[in-house]
């Protein structure tokens, strides 16, 4: 894997159906709502705060600005240029799939928004010219604008080359405010989903990988399966969990639709309420 691209041969893919996205709704971001852009770009409205989590609207994830990579067979749910204001972006680590940079320049420029990101990616923005950034380590907070974000722990790896790998720091985030938001990023499933929850939880929701979890013998350590994410949304002590990081782009072996049916059945297994899971189609929006 380099920079967060499994190089296999594509699959078979097919694009996800649309939700048509509430604009006027999320403009006036009166409600805590949470919108799939696509695979873990999120967007989070809490407490009158508007925030991206990864954003990426890339067609390719990879590098030379998505020249080469994996495609993209879903488009993003909500339009860059109809995006509401948006306050602060959280990035979790520097793979392609999840620091775009034709996507973060293009942010900066429409709505200079404040990137909160881990040890590391601070200047790796500011040399591309983006210099209103907080860089934290994990257990490190920063308040923006009434709500606490906290840099976490996750199961991971950074790297956007085979020369950099390790250089920059990955994460969890916890947003703190009215209601209690978790982003896993990208991880394995460890005792930190669990040590979150105990302090800072219970977590009112939760945005949790459910996808790219094959090979299973290479991919355990840093990808989650959906049974995983359901065990982690419990130790999370999470009210819902919204499944992310599937259906966008050509990344693993496992089939695209693969991920929420793995999801319904650990649920039903479990004889856990379904509705603790949320399977989302891009643009589609959620009150939590």
């Amino acid at each position: 894997m380099i920079g967060g691209t499994w190089l296999f041969t594509e699959h078979r893919v097919a694009a996800l159906p649309l939700a048509k996205p509430d604009l006027a709704a999320l403009r006036a971001n009166t409600r805590p709502t949470v919108t799939w852009i696509g695979h873990s770009t999120v967007l989070v409205q809490l407490d009158h705060v508007t925030f991206l989590t990864d954003p990426t609207w890339a067609q390719r994830s990879g590098p030379f600005s998505g020249r080469i990579g994996v495609r993209r067979y879903t488009p993003p749910g909500v339009p860059f240029e109809r995006l509401p204001k948006i306050d602060f972006v959280l990035i979790s680590h520097d793979h392609y799939d999840h620091l775009d940079e034709d996507t973060v320049r293009r942010l900066a420029r429409t709505f200079d928004p404040v990137f909160i990101v881990p040890l590391g990616i601070k200047s790796w923005l500011a040399d591309r010219g983006i210099r209103n950034a907080i860089e934290l380590d994990w257990g490190e907070s920063v308040t923006l604008r009434g709500l606490t974000i906290v840099c976490l722990p996750a199961q991971h790896g950074g790297g956007r080359t085979a020369i950099d790998q390790g250089r920059r720091l990955w994460s969890a985030w916890a947003v703190l405010g009215s209601k209690r938001f978790y982003f896993a990023g990208d991880t394995g499933y460890y005792r930190h989903f669990k040590e979150a929850g105990d302090t800072f939880g219970p977590f009112d929701l939760a945005a949790l990988p459910i996808g790219s979890y094959t090979p299973r013998d290479i991919a355990k350590p840093v990808h989650i399966s959906p049974e995983e994410a359901v065990q982690a949304a419990m130790d999370l002590h999470a009210t819902h969990f919204l499944g992310v990081h599937w259906g966008t782009f050509a990344l693993a072996r496992e089939p695209y639709d693969e991920p929420p049916k793995r999801l319904a059945a650990e649920l039903e297994r479990r004889h856990v309420d379904p509705g603790l899971a949320w399977i989302l189609e891009p643009g589609e929006t959620k009150i939590w």
